[in-house]
């Protein structure tokens, strides 16, 4: 059984945030970086991308070479090849005329194998301003949902799990009513063993469906942590019960009843995280101040969105939020996940019902409301998350904000992110300063 919950935290280790790891070392790399050391430019500036290919270190000489140029996930606006002695060659430069994101991808083709690079230069995104449009009655509308929410019994229910348990933590698999009489929401409990009250961190998690088995390094350090799933079903069963559900029932569940606002399927992903907060607030351990949540992706959004709509959470740590400025492909230009208006999704999703839900759901329109210390993450690589989308976020937060960029991360943490992001979150939990 031991075995068993080891391999199950090395799989919820390397999905918690829906952090993808780095990009594996291969033979040829396609090297693509702007010409800007900080990859930033000024309206109407040309940016130039150098490309260079390497094989053991040392540029690869006539190679052919395919690239693109253009606004992130839209159509480019220069495609060609080009037969590169020496291997590396700097792309004609390109400008935009509004703030946004530009991008070079490069492939070549070398033995057989196909390798790519990219780079995506950043253009005033500080400037960048949002597409979603708030609803009239978006505060009411949450307001009504969060006091629905209160009627229903939390009706905890706590498992010890001996064998995940240490000298100094507790853990525990965790269900509660969620939203809605009958349905549940689960996670796994940390909770130090030593008589104290202890500062509490909610942890949301990336897209998809996984297995969970709690943050125990962090409660060793003194601090209550709750790892939750949200669709609904225990967080402790084998893994290829989850495969399962992510190719079957659970597949596209970003979809589901998304032409109604009241019964789509983050309607009750939101308000569990809200749900959640009530289980920590119950907890005898807990402080019953220093309460903190985040998450990565789609954690990342949810981080968000748990900060707004509850005022008991007092700082927020959030890596490249998804459904961020879903409406941008509406508007000419790059929406976060998933893309749901993307030339892959217009079709099916492009109606009135459909872009006014997404009114209601979007972060960009919970970014607007929060009121707390917070902490994000990203870089300008990312293609599940464009920065064009994450930005129109960022840009309107007006609480206190730090943004830690990697810029050439795509969606992936260095080491140096997780340890940055994780160190402000805990000396905010403990008072540290």
């Amino acid at each position: 059984m031991k075995k068993k919950y080891t391999s199950l935290l090395c799989v919820v280790l390397m999905n918690t945030w829906c952090a993808v790891a780095q990009p594996v070392n291969t033979l040829v790399k396609v090297i693509v970086a702007p010409d800007h050391t900080d990859w930033a430019y000024k309206l109407n500036e040309p940016v130039i991308f150098k490309v260079t290919v390497l094989k053991d270190g040392n540029p690869l000489k006539n190679i052919s070479i395919k690239y693109q140029v253009g606004p992130e996930k839209m159509e480019p606006l220069k495609k060609d090849s080009v037969l590169v002695k020496e291997g590396t060659f700097s792309v004609t430069p390109t400008s935009l005329k509004s703030p946004g994101f530009i991008q070079c991808i490069a492939t070549i083709k070398y033995d057989g194998k196909e390798y790519r690079g990219l780079a995506t230069a950043g253009v005033e995104p500080n400037s960048i301003k949002p597409t979603a449009e708030i609803p009239k009655d978006f505060i009411s509308y949450w307001e009504t949902a969060k006091a629905e929410l209160s009627k229903v019994p939390l009706d905890a229910r706590m498992t010890l799990i001996p064998e995940r348990c240490t000298e100094n933590v507790n853990v525990y698999h965790v269900n509660i009513q969620n939203y809605r009489a009958g349905t549940r929401l689960y996670g796994i409990l940390c909770v130090p063993k030593k008589e104290g009250k202890y500062p509490a961190l909610l942890q949301v998690p990336g897209a998809g469906t996984r297995p969970y088995s709690g943050d125990i390094a962090n409660a060793e350090k003194g601090i209550i942590t709750f790892q939750i799933g949200i669709h609904g079903v225990p967080v402790n069963m084998d893994p290829v019960v989850y495969n399962n559900l992510g190719a079957g029932a659970l597949n596209g569940y970003w979809y589901f009843n998304l032409e109604n606002k009241d019964r789509y399927y983050y309607k009750r992903v939101y308000l569990g995280c809200v749900r959640a907060n009530d289980f920590l607030q119950s907890l005898p351990e807990f402080d019953g101040i220093n309460l903190g949540v985040t998450g990565g992706s789609q954690g990342g959004a949810l981080s968000i969105i748990t900060a707004a709509l509850d005022s008991r959470v007092k700082y927020l740590a959030a890596y490249y939020p998804a459904l961020s400025d879903l409406t941008g492909y509406l508007n000419g230009r790059a929406g976060g996940w998933p893309h749901l208006f993307d030339k892959n999704n217009l079709a099916f999703n492009n109606s009135k019902e459909k872009i006014e839900t997404i009114g209601y759901y979007d972060v960009v329109n919970f970014a607007r409301q929060l009121k707390i210390p917070g902490m994000y993450t990203w870089g300008f690589n990312d293609e599940t998350c464009p920065p064009t989308s994450m930005y129109a976020a960022y840009n309107v937060i007006t609480a206190p904000k730090t943004l830690y960029l990697a810029l050439e991360t795509g969606h992936w943490t260095y080491p140096e992110q997780n340890e940055k992001m994780n160190n402000w979150m805990f000396e905010k939990l403990k008072g540290i300063n």
